[in-house]
């Protein structure tokens, strides 16, 4: 590597896979070695949710390309990086002008499917729930909009603790019916009654 500056440059700052398994050549992965694929493709035949997750994509790469420009002083990566930053531009613009095309023209409306709202849960169609410190969630139109949106500042839950099941003996999950979950309240009473057991027939002096 010390002899030859093109090993040298993949295996200091590199992935050391392109050299030993690429000689050095273009490998079809990322940066991290994770070999790449189509995962990132969404179709799921509706456009604007699609168009919608399509403009997200293009934002986050503009973004994190725009942390990259920041990162280097090299004038021909500098110059690459100029080039894709316009691109997202321009990707940004179409898919924003298609999602505005297709609710002109009443394809879609703003929710996404435009249907079952009469069958969707009614009470929790319209709230949002405050699980966090502070009240500074309670602030904006996204989280009081009339009667479209409602805050709730003390929101109850929905339901007691939950209890795994018992594993289907075939799978060979690990099961002890002795043992409660911690974090149910059998489990916090039983363990309370536990700590209290321990005190009272504690070792005595």
């Amino acid at each position: 590597a010390v002899k030859d500056p093109v090993t040298a440059a993949i295996l200091g700052g590199m992935d050391p896979q392109q050299a030993i398994v690429a000689g050095g050549g273009a490998m079809l992965g990322n940066s991290q070695g994770v070999p790449w694929n189509g995962a990132y493709i969404v179709a799921s035949g509706n456009l604007l949710a699609d168009f919608r997750a399509n403009a997200a994509a293009e934002a986050q790469g503009r973004l994190q390309t725009a942390r990259l420009y920041n990162m280097t002083d090299d004038p021909g990566v500098k110059a690459m990086l100029q080039f894709n930053l316009a691109r997202d531009t321009v990707h940004q613009k179409q898919w924003l002008a298609a999602i505005e095309e297709l609710e002109a023209d009443g394809l879609e409306s703003a929710i996404v499917p435009d249907a079952l709202f009469d069958e969707e849960n009614q009470e929790h169609n319209n709230t949002v729930w405050r699980l966090s410190d502070g009240t500074d969630g309670a602030n904006g139109d996204w989280s009081f909009r009339g009667e479209e949106i409602e805050y709730l500042t003390d929101p109850q839950p929905l339901g007691g603790p939950g209890t795994a099941p018992k594993p289907d003996p075939a799978l060979y999950g690990t099961y002890s019916p002795v043992q409660d979950a911690v974090g149910t309240v059998k489990g916090k009473a039983k363990s309370v009654k536990n700590k209290a057991s321990a005190k009272t027939n504690g070792p005595k002096s």
